[in-house]
């Protein structure tokens, strides 16, 4: 690993932070970058010191934009006219490379990562793993990551620095730019966010109906893990009962459409982004 100076804008935000924290055990020259008052204090508490995007940007081989999506084109395209030809543009969500919001550079190189964050089934050795939630803590992730433009080698610098920010990395997959818009929001957000909150309010109705909340929350949670293990065959003989299977056939016609893998569309994966990125297109 070397000392590539690594500018981090939006350092003091949420994620932000816990990128400062994994980076500065590292060989990297890490140049943290941040605007807001509140996100510059708690930098300070942190013992970082940040920098003027200037003095940040001056001579950084790469830059990170660890902002909100909704910022990430503006943000982009303010600092493009100060990056050399080389220079290394890394995104933390698929969303706004894939909207086609980073500025028309053929000279820079574009990267894109995000973490997998902690399997919900695992071995941890410690109570700080089993709930480090997010992961880049105590327990262990998969990362994913895409060279959406640049050279080969490029990769190879990208996916070093990313599994240092999302430190501790189990492995690293490589994907294409459009693989990662699938995975989120698609598959992670679209699908897997909104059945796990229609999981919890079904929870929430049956606390309503009389359930202890107590005992709602320990059959839920407990069920989840071994429906989890059987749906996706993690065990030897996972298998849904007959009677369980009857259940999930009848109630998927009453809780899904019969399109809803229209979701994977293209047209509404792009709508899905440009949503997030607050793009309205003609």
């Amino acid at each position: 690993m070397s000392n590539t100076s690594i500018a981090l804008m939006g350092a003091g935000g949420k994620m932000g932070l816990r990128l400062s924290k994994n980076l500065c055990d590292t060989p990297y020259d890490v140049r943290h970058v941040e605007i807001s008052d509140a996100g510059r204090t708690a930098l300070a508490q942190r013992g970082f010191a940040a920098r003027t995007m200037e003095a940040a940007l001056e001579g950084a081989e790469v830059v990170i934009l660890a902002v909100p999506d909704k910022a990430i084109a503006s943000v982009a395209h303010q600092i493009a006219p100060q990056l050399k030809p080389g220079v290394m543009l890394m995104c933390l969500d698929a969303a706004a490379p894939y909207a086609g919001l980073l500025p028309e550079r053929a000279d820079l190189s574009y990267f894109v990562t995000h973490p997998c964050h902690p399997p919900v089934v695992s071995v941890e050795e410690t109570p700080e793993a089993q709930l480090d939630f997010f992961g880049g803590l105590h327990a262990p992730q998969a990362i994913v990551c895409a060279l959406m433009q640049g050279p080969e080698e490029d990769y190879t610098k990208g996916e070093s620095i990313a599994r240092a920010m999302f430190a501790p990395v189990m492995r690293a997959h490589r994907c294409t730019l459009e693989h990662l818009a699938i995975l989120e929001p698609a598959l992670s957000e679209t699908v897997g966010a909104t059945c796990m909150c229609v999981i919890r309010e079904a929870t929430e109705e049956a606390i309503r109906m009389g359930v202890s909340r107590e005992a709602a929350m320990d059959f839920m949670l407990g069920h989840l893990k071994v429906e989890i293990g059987i749906a996706f065959e993690l065990f030897e003989g996972a298998k849904f009962s007959d009677g369980a299977l009857k259940a999930i056939d009848e109630a998927k016609k009453e809780i899904f459409q019969a399109d809803w893998k229209k979701v994977f569309s293209k047209k509404a994966i792009g709508d899905s982004i440009d949503g997030i990125c607050g793009v309205t297109r003609k």
